[in-house]
């Protein structure tokens, strides 16, 4: 049993809402000498048109490139002389960042990140520096048969969607883009409306407070626009497949699934740890153990559920022989259609909550771990008393309503199947 004492709760959570609607969120830790801080904001790729696909990728990859302030080296060797980290990235609802230092250094480090967002610089020789970087990696994704079939999967599930797009943007897309592309999104649409900051560690909760607002309190984006809605997402009327042929490759990598609920929604938690019994648990649950321990079909095999925004994928994925491909898939849609039609044994439940409240504090051991649970907390309305909550939310979860769950998202008639390979 975890004391309640050493998980995060509204007792030892400081949460404060700016003026400018910035959240903070902390967390002190007198035994630690350092400080993490994770945090997001509301710009994501929703807000780019398709035409500039991986703009989002392109503007969070370069605010660290130069500020008005701080040139590129400058920014790497003060971050460097305190031994510390600062990075950026961008989502399709969200653009993330994450840093780390000593708690004497949390000043430089907000420093750093604020002229970042704020007023990154984008100099020209720096942007087509990482703009080489980035097709360099796109031609290497268009390589991948693990990349080439989540792609293709999303084209089948999301078909209308937006999360059927090429956030980080193709060939294409992300030459076309110019260094004013970047300046004007960055212009419009960063700002502190939507951006929530959490930090743990050595420093007291007010501190890190007043250092926050310090440097981004008057941050103001009067007409920062909102993150368009998502549409309602279709469900699939029939099976669908579809093979991408790369040359030169010996594996073939699988996708196979559909779209599955998000954090939000009532069934989740019953989806999760039916999740984890179906192709998590042990050595990758029932996927693990039917198509690769058993039938020797696959080199991995295991399934995943999002859990994000919106409706995130629940899919099994695997790493199989070109001439064991129908065999697996025909393996996994017959593990699929016993997952949705009985119950999970009483054994198979009980260990999976057992996993569950048992790995809970093991992820709350580090300074990250906690910062992300925070972030996780604000991001999606869990409530502060989340963590406490936790064991008895596991613990109420039945044989029943995982069965549900499963049958409500996972149709072995109405799935997408996702082959790259050669």
């Amino acid at each position: 049993m975890v004391a309640q004492s050493s998980v995060p709760g509204p007792k030892d959570i400081e949460r404060v809402e700016l003026e400018n609607g910035i959240v903070v969120l902390v967390r002190s830790n007198p035994d630690s000498l350092s400080v993490t801080m994770r945090g997001y904001l509301d710009v994501g790729g929703l807000l780019v048109p398709d035409e500039k696909l991986g703009l989002i990728d392109f503007v969070a990859s370069a605010l660290m490139r130069g500020t008005v302030a701080r040139d590129f080296q400058t920014i790497y060797d003060e971050l460097e002389s305190i031994g510390a980290s600062l990075n950026f990235s961008g989502g399709t609802h969200t653009s993330g960042f994450a840093g780390r230092a000593l708690a004497t250094d949390l000043d430089i480090l907000l420093e750093l990140a604020s002229q970042s967002l704020i007023q990154p610089s984008f100099p020209i020789d720096q942007v087509e520096k990482l703009r080489a970087q980035l097709l360099t990696g796109l031609a290497l994704r268009a390589q991948d048969t693990r990349e080439m079939a989540s792609i293709t999967f999303d084209e089948l599930v999301y078909a209308n969607h937006p999360y059927s797009r090429l956030e980080d943007g193709t060939v294409e897309s992300v030459t076309a883009l110019t260094v004013q592309d970047l300046i004007d999104f960055h212009a419009k649409n960063f700002g502190p409306s939507g951006m929530v900051i959490s930090v743990v560690g050595g420093i007291n909760a007010g501190q890190a407070v007043e250092l926050i607002r310090k440097y981004f309190g008057a941050w103001s984006i009067p007409d920062q626009p909102q993150i368009p809605a998502l549409p309602n997402w279709q469900a699939l009327d029939e099976q669908l497949s579809k093979r991408v042929q790369i040359a030169g490759k010996s594996q073939s990598d699988l996708i196979l699934g559909t779209a599955g609920p998000s954090r939000k929604a009532d069934d989740f938690m019953a989806a999760s740890l039916g999740n984890n019994i179906f192709g998590r648990f042990g050595m990758m649950g029932r996927i693990g153990d039917s198509v690769r321990e058993k039938a020797g079909l696959a080199y991995y095999a295991y399934s995943s559920l999002g859990g994000g925004l919106g409706p995130s994928p629940w899919a099994v994925q695997a790493g199989i022989n070109p001439k064991n491909e129908k065999q697996a898939i025909d393996l996994i849609l017959e593990e699929i259609k016993r997952f949705t039609s009985e119950l999970v044994s009483d054994d198979e439940l009980s260990d999976s909550q057992s996993n569950y409240i048992g790995s809970m504090p093991l992820s709350l051991e580090s300074n990250s771990g906690v910062a992300q649970a925070l972030i996780n907390i604000e991001r999606h309305q869990l409530g502060l008393d989340y963590y406490h909550r936790y064991p008895d939310l596991i613990r109420a979860v039945t044989r029943e309503q995982i069965r549900d769950a499963a049958a409500n998202y996972l149709d072995p008639q109405r799935v997408a199947i996702a082959i790259a390979g050669p």
